[in-house]
């Protein structure tokens, strides 16, 4: 039978590689959301993967939409360029592409975004390729989709970590630390003193992960105190691995600055629900009296109670005109969005009320993580049930539970992450 290939609808495929572009920034954003969950994120990624599929149907055609897309070169367009690349095996697309990242920060974040999501079976070649490169800049690629699809990229670590090139320093010492090489923690505490930044706190992270409970910490402990662009992700950190007391005296160290800046106070509220600390539950219900700090007061809440707030009827109507995110005044030049969008307003008198009737039920002298005990099978059972910013602690958990494990990839195609899951153990 005579078959006659159509040619493609240009407006279809025009919507596929502009909506393929536009998600994947959305998916950015709902990855690290506080209401996000795995099967929210599942339905998000089945939507781009129709749309990369019909790039793919449409062949060369797709491709020169999304090649011709390249000059805007934003993490969108960038990412569908890149699939398109990687699934034509075009070399010499990649390494434009590679070119383009290197100058770019928006474009870099997109390259390797595609890379984590396409297969480990269609990278095959490619990553071995980009390892075997004279170029820091295409070995960091690669070493980044290996730490994304956890895969262990052998020798070629060791060889990167001791590069004079300190983003291929930092990218290997992050890939040792999430995929639990404990061979590399002599490296990694030999750079923690290293003079770049992002190479002295991927060198922390990365031993701190793999079990260093002495020097690391303490150089932890230092950044967080600190005003450096990664003082936050040490705070979190070293929130979930030092041990409950040393954690008080943190949280209290950070609150004696809280009081008069509204910033510092809700550092000071985060840093409580990572600790998981039940002490702090009286104080954390007080702040749900203020409107500036009450989403993120209850999102601790939660943190340590386990209370879903919005499933338990412990939230409110939000207050007309809500502090934060921008006001709806087209003379105000405040368009950002409200950090604790999506976030349910507590009800305070609610909250006390089952608050009373809980207490007893979690731990005074231990952390509290979601209602309970941090357990191997608990923080298995917040991977599966969890929201993005739960599933993160949890993740971070499982390692410094179990030194030498991987770091879950709560950030990878959804279905992956539900295979990974299936596959774990109700003790794991």
């Amino acid at each position: 039978m005579l078959t006659i290939e159509r040619p493609p609808i240009a407006v279809v495929v025009q919507q596929h590689a502009e909506e393929s572009a536009m998600l994947r920034l959305v998916r950015s954003v709902l990855v690290r959301a506080p209401h996000v969950r795995l099967r929210h994120l599942r339905r998000l990624d089945d939507r781009i993967a129709a749309h990369l599929d019909g790039l793919s149907v449409a062949g060369r055609y797709g491709t020169a939409l999304c090649t011709a897309a390249l000059e805007r070169a934003g993490a969108g367009e960038v990412f569908a360029a890149a699939i398109r690349a990687i699934d034509e095996h075009d070399a010499k697309a990649l390494h434009r592409l590679i070119a383009l990242s290197a100058a770019l920060p928006d474009a870099r974040r997109g390259l390797v975004s595609a890379f984590g999501w396409v297969s480990a079976a269609q990278l095959q070649g490619i990553v071995r390729d980009l390892l075997s490169s004279r170029e820091p800049g295409p070995r960091e690629l690669a070493l980044a989709a290996c730490r994304l699809h956890r895969v262990d990229p052998g020798p070629a670590l060791a060889t990167a970590w001791r590069d004079e090139n300190p983003a291929l320093r930092a990218q290997a010492l992050r890939a040792a630390g999430e995929l639990g090489r404990t061979d590399s923690m002599a490296a990694a505490l030999a750079a923690v003193a290293d003079g770049d930044a992002a190479v002295a706190w991927r060198a922390i992270s990365c031993a701190v992960l793999l079990g260093d409970r002495a020097d690391a910490m303490s150089a932890l402990e230092a950044l967080a105190h600190g005003d450096g662009v990664f003082s936050e992700q040490a705070l979190h950190l070293l929130l979930l691995a030092t041990e409950l007391q040393r954690g008080r005296s943190i949280v209290r160290k950070l609150a004696q600055g809280a009081k008069p800046d509204a910033a510092l106070k809700r550092r000071v509220i985060r840093a409580c629900g990572l600790l998981g600390d039940a002490q702090f539950v009286p104080w954390l219900m007080e702040m749900m009296a203020d409107e500036v700090q009450a989403r993120i007061a209850g999102e601790a809440f939660t943190f340590i109670t386990g209370a879903d707030l919005a499933d338990l009827d412990l939230e409110r109507k939000p207050p007309e005109n809500p502090p934060g995110g921008p006001s709806g005044d087209p003379d105000d030049d405040n368009v950002a969005l409200d950090d604790d969008e999506s976030l349910p307003w507590p009800d305070l008198e609610r909250v006390q009320r089952w608050w009373e009737a809980n207490a007893l039920r979690l731990p005074v002298d231990s952390r509290s993580f979601m209602g309970a005990a941090v357990t191997p099978g608990h923080v298995a059972h917040v991977l599966y049930e969890g929201t993005q910013r739960q599933r993160f602690a949890a993740a971070t958990h499982r390692c410094l539970l179990n030194p030498g494990t991987a770091l879950f990839p709560v950030c990878e195609p959804s279905w992956r992450q539900q295979r990974r899951l299936a596959a774990l153990t109700p003790s794991a």
